[in-house]
């Protein structure tokens, strides 16, 4: 089917390895949106998938022109996925979706009829319920509200990144300088009215999670340095409760020389655990500042999100480095 010159919606779906979802999520989204009028574009955005990802998603371009795809260097993660792709993305408004099927295209249109209806800039998905085992479900419900209490914006609760958002709000997204993203942080960062619509979150439909506890915990530290300074103050904090107990301490034995009750080998022991217990503190502190100075490291470099290694539809383009390569030797071709 031919695209539209100016679809109602934009889809982002960021894959990595999920040769066996992509065909499965095209059609469901199709039969979801075609009855309900909706035309769109689905950007496909292949975040260094080793497996058969990036031809699937090439076979469904030559099928279908409203299929596009961006193939990325290499895995730059999610949250970078899914800004690359906003960057490149069609349509009056833009959705976020992940490419597993846990987020439901029939859910897709209630997020894009409830903008509409409501004169919205951002409809955002919370779940309801989710699939997960309880571990996870539990880290999950654990971690959005410590970032509710201590981020400085009100982000919502169980609230993930899928979503649809109006134009206006995509280019004020695009146009925010950061290069480490949280998306759904910045997401509500950027203000507007945005409105929730409850979900139930499927399990994923076959494959692994791609997000693994280790990655959620760094997504999870990600939200929170990015969008509070209250690890910073609980440093300073902590140093001054630390050093009034050390005074007290003093104090303490202080006095016990002087009354004759400290133990024999006692002022030994005391300097010792003293010393691990300051030292510990000490290292906390640092890596809570190293956290942030990281971030500043990373921003200052200026590097892009990610890198494009080939568009897929609209007969291939050249990734953008090249095109921006290209006009620089035009541009030296025609002074010389």
């Amino acid at each position: 089917m031919k695209l539209p010159v100016d679809p109602d919606l934009g889809i982002v779906v960021p894959v990595h390895n999920e040769q066996d979802n992509v065909v499965p999520l095209y059609r469901e989204l199709v039969a979801a949106l075609d009855p309900a009028g909706i035309s769109f574009e689905l950007l496909f955005v292949d975040d260094g998938s080793r497996d058969d990802t990036a031809n699937a998603v090439r076979r469904l371009a030559c099928s279908d022109d409203r299929v596009k795809g961006l193939v990325l260097t290499r895995n730059f993660g999610h949250q970078a996925a899914i800004s690359i792709g906003l960057e490149h993305v069609s349509g009056s408004a833009a959705a976020i979706m992940d490419g597993d099927l846990q987020d439901s295209p029939a859910d897709l249109v209630a997020l894009y009829r409830a903008l509409i209806a409501e004169s919205a800039e951002v409809a955002y998905a919370v779940r309801r319920t989710r699939q997960e085992n309880v571990f996870k479900r539990a880290m999950y419900r654990v971690f959005y509200r410590i970032l509710a209490r201590l981020a400085r914006i009100e982000i919502p609760l169980d609230s993930g990144d899928f979503c649809v958002m109006a134009r206006s709000s995509v280019e004020r997204l695009r146009s925010l300088p950061e290069r480490l993203r949280f998306v759904r942080g910045l997401r509500s960062w950027i203000g507007g009215k945005q409105i929730a619509v409850e979900v139930d979150r499927a399990a994923r439909r076959s494959g692994q999670p791609k997000y693994t506890f280790s990655k959620l915990l760094r997504l999870a530290v990600d939200g929170l340095v990015s969008f509070s300074d209250t690890p910073l103050r609980v440093a300073s904090v902590l140093g001054f409760g630390v050093a009034g107990l050390s005074l007290l301490g003093i104090l303490v034995v202080i006095v016990w020389s002087i009354t004759g009750l400290l133990p024999t080998g006692a002022g030994l022991g005391t300097i010792a655990l003293s010393i691990l217990f300051l030292g510990g503190v000490q290292l906390v502190a640092i890596g809570v500042v190293g956290e942030y100075v990281g971030r500043i490291f990373e921003e200052v470099k200026r590097r892009p999100i990610a890198l494009v290694a080939q568009y897929v539809g609209e007969d291939d383009r050249q990734p953008t480095f090249d095109r921006v390569h290209a006009r620089m030797l035009s541009t030296v071709g025609n002074r010389e």
